[in-house]
């Protein structure tokens, strides 16, 4: 089933969120302070888009040597229902251990996804073996060690680039 999630417009007004991670431990956006956050939000069963995002952002990472020990990548998960704590990390650790599962109740993580301004909804679909997939937006946003949203990227936008962009963003937050 291909469906297209709707690109939202704008840049989220504030990058918080109250959620749980993938340890069993409540945090927050402030938690994460005086790092820079590099926020995915997909879910563990998706099939094609999130493996391939989460192996790039992982790649670009990579990239950066040194810099990337600034920066602390978080994947929340549209999908609670099925993402718990376990789950996620189960999910991270063998393949993305770079990354912080994040999840929480429904209202939780509706309210992270509304703070990002991210999209997603559950949907009927008829070749997934649990009958329903998870269109989502795919972007990947840049939060300053403040809190304060830097950028996002496209799922497009290859390792390479996003090294070279992630480099460039954090030397200019760097210059007094």
């Amino acid at each position: 089933m291909q469906t297209t999630a709707p690109l939202l417009t704008g840049a989220p007004t504030e990058c918080s969120f109250a959620l749980t991670d993938h340890h069993g431990r409540d945090v927050t956006d402030a938690d994460y302070r005086g790092r820079f956050l590099l926020v995915y939000f997909g879910f563990t069963h998706c099939r094609v888009v999130c493996p391939r995002s989460l192996a790039r952002l992982s790649e670009a990472l990579s990239l950066l040597d040194k810099l990337a020990d600034r920066i602390q990548p978080l994947y929340v998960t549209v999908d609670p229902a099925r993402d718990t704590p376990a789950v996620m990390k189960a999910y991270l650790e063998s393949q993305y251990p770079r990354f912080t599962g994040l999840t929480g109740t429904r209202e939780q993580v509706e309210a992270a996804k509304s703070t990002f301004r991210v999209f997603a909804q559950r949907a009927t679909d008829p070749d997934d073996p649990s009958g329903y997939a998870m269109p989502h937006s795919a972007l990947s946003y840049l939060v300053d060690p403040d809190g304060r949203y830097v950028a996002h990227f496209s799922d497009t936008i290859d390792r390479d680039q996003l090294a070279r962009r992630l480099r460039e963003l954090i030397a200019i937050r760097n210059q007094p």
